[in-house]
């Protein structure tokens, strides 16, 4: 017997902001530093907007976003941000150039298309910032290796048939796609390493295998 409907089942695949109204995630301030003052900003895959209220605030950013689930979309227009419900991997309905800035903030993982994600981000907006959880981080293939199961660490606690992550990658996957994409150039890569000096230093080297989560900063090679 299924237990979908149990209020013991696991799963993050609804994207349920209803009792999630403002969060506060580790990679919002490495985000906003990325973005200059006064620019516009679409944020895809918006969720309840707690990114985009957070550019507004301290980066004056004239923002708006793309956001699947309606209880994402209801939250944001309580912040009285712009926020369209739909999904973030086809066409965009903006013309080329409109945004300084298209962020996809732990988001990619989640999409049926990702290269049509970024090549849709590269079209509207002059920079691109993608954050995403690194999955080949070594507490995945520990796991992977002892356990001989598909790795949780990087799934957040969920299992590999409850999470909303369907096209796990690493970072050497990114630059694989930003390579097929095409005319796209790496500005800028911060990491989300927490405070450990060691794991820190050694992830300057081997971010592959050490760093958990990462942000790029891209934008159009031919700039």
């Amino acid at each position: 017997m299924s237990n979908i409907d149990s209020p013991l089942h696991n799963d993050n695949r609804n994207y349920d902001y209803s009792n999630t109204f403002t969060e506060e995630r580790e990679e919002y301030k490495l985000i906003c530093e990325m973005v200059e003052p006064n620019s516009k900003a679409l944020d895809l895959g918006c969720g309840n907007g707690s990114l985009l209220e957070r550019l507004r605030k301290e980066r004056n950013v004239t923002g708006e976003g793309i956001e699947l689930s309606s209880s994402g979309v209801e939250a944001c227009k309580k912040k009285g941000l712009k926020v369209n419900q739909g999904r973030i991997d086809e066409k965009l309905p903006f013309d080329d150039n409109s945004f300084d800035y298209s962020i996809c903030n732990v988001t990619i993982q989640m999409v049926m298309y990702p290269e049509v994600l970024l090549n849709e981000m590269k079209r509207i907006s002059k920079y691109q910032i993608v954050s995403f959880p690194n999955f080949a981080h070594y507490k995945n293939r520990l796991d992977l290796l002892f356990k001989g199961k598909m790795p949780k660490p990087m799934l957040f606690g969920y299992k590999w048939y409850n999470t909303g992550h369907i096209h796990q990658l690493s970072i050497k996957d990114f630059y694989e796609l930003v390579d097929d994409v095409g005319n796209l150039k790496v500005l800028k890569m911060k990491n989300l390493m927490g405070p450990n000096p060691i794991k820190r230093f050694i992830s300057m080297f081997i971010p592959n295998v050490f760093v958990p989560e990462t942000i790029f900063l891209l934008t159009s090679s031919n700039d």
